[in-house]
């Protein structure tokens, strides 16, 4: 039975000159120890065992705690036999790693030396064997030993540990066989990785195992994929990258109660990073088009190259070499002076900024506003605004400005002049004015008026975001602000007919002012009495049919009896029409009678006149 080498550490010092410590152990243990450091290298001794082996100790360890020591006998030896309760720092490398490239250079030099591979292993404190294994691909090796201590780490262990390509086992023959089967499956969100291998295992049980059939897979799939990118090559206020987010954020409507979900766009000057967002109600071209505007009125000028994704509102067709552009779009790029290039189809590379940023805002402006409520999209684009600028004048961690700083300092200057004139997309459509002097806009089941002198005749509408304008014989004849409330009329008064507008200007007042015009003080006291002692639930409607059906009546009735009978009526708070009609009808009947009598004249000769004298007879 080969004896056993307990390996124990020291605590020694390597200062010159200075004496040795106290020793721990028994005197004979002592004197054994002397005699092995006497044939000892310098900063190391050996504890040699009758028929065992060596351990080379360094002095520079820290010393284990020793808790017990027993006297033990061994055939041919005397010595301590130690236990020590501790972690034991082993010199063993670990199964399969590949030792360091220095280490190996110092195997090749003591080699080279003529050192034995047992002495090497020893003074390097690897395993003999491993040291036979870099002696013989050294040897097998096509370079010399001299050229190969001449070569860096990696091209060294290019030539140490070239490895077994795979290509030379039977199983890799059958996996590329079959790699066009697994690239086609993994197309399908559904399938993985695993259930592949489990189907690959079942028709192959020798095949490869789980990790390897990964790596293979792994290697296959990357090496068909372009890996070189190039980095930050923009130019400064040459390109601008737009795009929308794919989760929304949303809003309260404060009259439905319903929430209302919305686009939010994000655009990204990929120079400086200078970050911009918005939401807008929708990915329509106009919508897309005004949060295009905004974006450029925020960086406060226009970049050479606008970068789209392929949505709808700005590609109509994608094409890899000739893309169909949305007209509106393309119409804006000419106003404003931008050219656009949009990202090729499933390539988010070309457009790897705004990507990144879309990102970005989800974990800075999405997740910071996920408690929060608001009740219009103008509050929640407040809120973007003020956390989307925090993000911008963050200091990024790369780098010892914010990209607020970077793109004032170096894009602003570069970018082109923003146009006075805003663009908005413009769309038309041909209606006829109605009796009403109105057109309707259908998008929006929405009416305009126009002025009265055009009922009957067609209108063509040119219509943006913002306005609504109406063209009659090719001339601008009404201009409003565009609403988008279903049902509802924008009217502008000069636009209605006289009597219209009387009737729409109705009011206490109106009616007080045109008493006074005609000078009837009368009638004005009792508008006045009317408005001010009217009974509850009776509106304002009532009264004003009340006072034009006394301003008719005031024409067909003399101006004496109208006059007494509005002034009773006010004294009297009589307020209803046929007590009023009653009352005119016997001011008038007295007026007659008055009338009458006063024009009943006597005569003064009544010769022929009979008398009843005549009668007597």
């Amino acid at each position: 039975m080969a004896l056993i080498a307990f390996k124990y550490i020291l605590i020694s010092s390597r200062e010159e000159g200075r004496k040795a410590a106290a020793p721990s152990f028994p005197e004979h243990v002592r004197s054994v120890r002397d005699k092995m450091t006497e044939s000892s290298p310098e900063g190391s001794f050996q504890c040699c065992f009758s028929g065992a082996c060596s351990v080379t100790y360094k002095n520079n360890r820290l010393s284990l705690k020793v808790f017990r020591s027993m006297f033990g006998h061994f055939p041919l030896s005397y010595s301590y036999l130690c236990f020590f309760n501790s972690e034991i720092q082993r010199k063993t490398d670990m199964a399969g790693k590949i030792t360091s490239m220095s280490k190996i250079k110092q195997v090749l030099i003591m080699h080279r030396n003529g050192m034995s591979n047992r002495k090497i292993a020893s003074a390097l404190g690897i395993d003999k064997c491993t040291v036979n294994e870099y002696v013989r691909k050294a040897r097998t090796c096509t370079l010399s030993l001299e050229a190969l201590l001449l070569l860096e780490g990696p091209e060294l262990e290019a030539q140490m540990f070239a490895g077994n390509p795979a290509y030379t086992d039977e199983r890799m023959k059958h996996f590329l066989e079959k790699l066009p089967y697994f690239r086609e499956q993994l197309e399908d969100k559904h399938v993985t990785r695993l259930l592949l291998w489990e189907e690959y295992r079942k028709e192959n049980p020798d095949g490869y195992g789980k990790s390897q059939f990964f790596y293979h897979l792994k290697q296959n799939l990357v090496a068909q994929k372009q890996v070189a990118v190039l980095r930050n090559t923009y130019k400064a206020g040459e390109i601008l990258m737009i795009d929308f987010a794919g989760d929304k954020l949303s809003y309260i409507d404060t009259q439905s109660g319903e929430r209302i979900h919305v686009e939010v766009f994000v655009g990204t000057m990929p120079y400086s990073g200078l970050t911009f967002a918005i939401a807008v109600p929708s990915q329509k071209v106009e919508d897309f088009v005004y949060a295009l505007r905004m974006c450029l009125e925020a960086l406060g000028g226009v970049p050479r190259i606008v970068i789209p994704d392929n949505l709808k509102s700005a590609v109509v067709k994608a094409d890899r070499w000739n893309p169909t552009l949305n007209a509106a779009l393309v119409d804006m790029g000419n106003h404003y002076g931008f050219a656009v290039l949009p990202a090729r189809v499933a390539t988010p590379t070309d457009k790897a900024s705004v990507e990144s940023d879309v990102n970005r805002i989800y974990q800075r402006v999405y997740a910071k506003l996920r408690k929060c409520v608001f009740y219009s999209l103008m509050e929640l684009n407040q809120g973007i605004y003020e956390l989307v600028k925090a993000h911008n004048q963050t200091r990024m961690q790369e780098h010892p400005y914010t990209r607020e700083e970077r793109f004032h300092a170096m894009e602003r200057g570069e970018l082109g002049p923003i146009p006075e004139q805003i663009y908005e997309v413009k769309h038309t459509s041909t209606v006829t004015v109605s009796p009403q002097g109105e057109v309707r806009l259908a998008e929006d089941q929405h009416y305009y008026t126009v002025p009265y002198a055009h009922i009957g005749r067609k209108a063509q509408l040119i219509y943006t975001r913002s306005t609504v304008k109406i063209f009659i014989d090719n001339k601008c004849v009404a201009s409003h602000v565009r609403n988008r409330e279903p049902g509802e009329h924008t009217q502008i008064k000069e636009h209605l007919a006289p009597n219209i507008q009387a009737y729409l200007s109705r009011s206490p007042e109106y009616y007080c002012t045109k008493a006074k015009e005609e000078q009837s003080p009368e009638l004005e006291s009792f508008i006045q009495s009317l408005f001010m002692n009217r009974k509850y639930g009776v509106t304002d409607a009532i009264c004003f049919n009340l006072c034009e059906f006394l301003f008719g009546l005031r024409k067909k009735t003399p101006a004496e009896a109208f006059r007494q009978t509005v002034k009773i009526c006010a004294d009297n708070h009589i307020f209803s029409k046929d007590d009023i009609l009653t009352m005119c009808k016997l001011m008038q009947h007295q007026g007659e009678e008055q009338e009458m009598s006063n024009t009943d004249v006597q005569p003064q000769n009544h010769e022929n006149t009979r008398g009843a004298d005549y009668f007597k007879n």
